[in-house]
């Protein structure tokens, strides 16, 4: 069946509007090389999105003729305000955007764990608000949405965080939060590995692969599942809870409310302090997911016979949860995320992909994550731009 008269609009326009934001400012000889449509159905449909207030003339492009072709149409980046979040359990992160993306401003807030609910749920509202009078002043009213990145389990069915032992209660109550503070925002929030992954296949080591895994090595550990182009979140939530994964070289099992007997016990940040330690190298104590990422950047560096050892150890260990993973999905890549991944980068995902292939018949490629800890954050940003673009540039 031919698509109606505005079915067929609907389409060329958020056509012109995607090609306008991977590519940047376009005249209309250059959309209607790009989109195969012809000079009056291009013409017709930059009228409809300036009239709609979606894009607007930005310039002149370099031709000598002047003329309607000749001008420069571009999203109009300020029709909305976007924030994300990277909520931590001693803080949080915070960034604003534009419709586009481009950031405007960012806010860091360090929150104290003994503060209580109340006060915590303030200072990060209050970090948010700060971040958009910094971008504008128009920004805090005009936040169209609010993508959240926050550790723990999101209920499926609610998309709500569910209860999560050792995690602050503040986190569960910000959502509400924000959205009593911007009621005209959407607001959403989403498991951190997840937001992640998202971005690494976007901008980083899984770019145009449409099924992996990524292995979060931060303060703690966690996987997040992409299989056939869809993050896969399980019936509760739960996949890619690999910390609670039972491996051999721990001592103990992990319970249903401590995943000290599992992966976490051999991966978490603490263990590879540990780890470090017991081959001599220094380390601070306690270990946070950045203090872990030096540790092993500097034992990446200094190329000595300890760090060497320390180093294949921990690849030893890595490539037992992957070498789990791997067996069950299958997924053709596996990328080492969060600040740790980032900063053992080739040489430890070669240690990994080496063990690997000993321990597993599946041909599996390891790379480094090229984001880091900035991943979550930078997730949170995409999540929230597709949300807002895809509302506001419906029909």
């Amino acid at each position: 069946m031919p698509a109606s008269p505005s079915t067929a609009r609907a389409i060329n326009d958020r056509l012109a509007l995607r090609l306008l934001q991977q590519e940047g400012p376009l005249t209309a000889g250059q959309l209607k090389q790009l989109t195969g449509l012809s000079r009056p159905t291009v013409s017709d449909l930059v009228d409809r999105l300036t009239v709609s207030g979606l894009i607007r003339v930005v310039g002149e492009s370099g031709e000598q003729r002047r003329g309607p072709n000749a001008r420069l149409y571009g999203i109009a980046a300020d029709r909305a305000h976007l924030a994300a979040l990277d909520v931590r359990t001693g803080g949080v992160l915070v960034l604003v955007s534009d419709l586009v993306g481009r950031v405007l401003a960012e806010v860091a807030v360090p929150i104290d764990a003994g503060s209580g609910t109340g006060p915590a749920v303030e200072q990060a509202v209050a970090a948010v608000e700060e971040a958009a009078r910094k971008a504008g002043p128009d920004a805090w009213a005009g936040l169209h949405t609010v993508g959240i990145g926050a550790p723990g389990l999101v209920d499926p069915a609610t998309g709500d965080l569910r209860d999560s032992s050792g995690l602050p209660a503040w986190h569960r109550s910000l959502v509400a939060a924000l959205q009593r503070r911007l009621p005209k925002a959407r607001v959403t929030v989403e498991n951190e590995t997840n937001l992640a992954a998202l971005a690494e296949q976007r901008e980083g080591a899984a770019r145009d692969r449409d099924t992996f895994v990524l292995l979060w090595l931060g303060h703690g550990v966690g996987a997040a599942v992409v299989l056939d182009g869809r993050l896969r979140r399980g019936a509760s939530g739960g996949t890619g809870e690999i910390g609670f994964l039972p491996v051999p070289g721990t001592g103990s099992l992990p319970s249903a409310t401590d995943c000290d007997g599992g992966f976490h016990a051999l991966a978490g940040a603490a263990a590879i302090g540990a780890l470090a330690r017991e081959h001599g190298l220094p380390a601070e104590v306690p270990l946070d997911g950045p203090g872990a990422a030096r540790l092993v950047a500097r034992a990446v560096t200094a190329g000595n016979e300890p760090a060497t050892r320390f180093l294949d150890t921990l690849a030893d260990r890595l490539a037992i949860g992957t070498a789990a993973v791997t067996a069950v999905l299958d997924p053709g890549r596996v990328v080492l995320g969060g600040e740790i991944g980032q900063a053992g980068g080739e040489p430890l995902a070669a240690r990994v992909a080496a063990r690997l292939k000993r321990l597993s018949p599946l041909p599996t490629e390891v790379r480094a994550g090229t984001l880091g800890g900035a991943a979550v954050l930078r997730g949170a940003l995409l999540t929230a731009r597709d949300r807002a673009q895809d509302e506001l540039f419906a029909p």
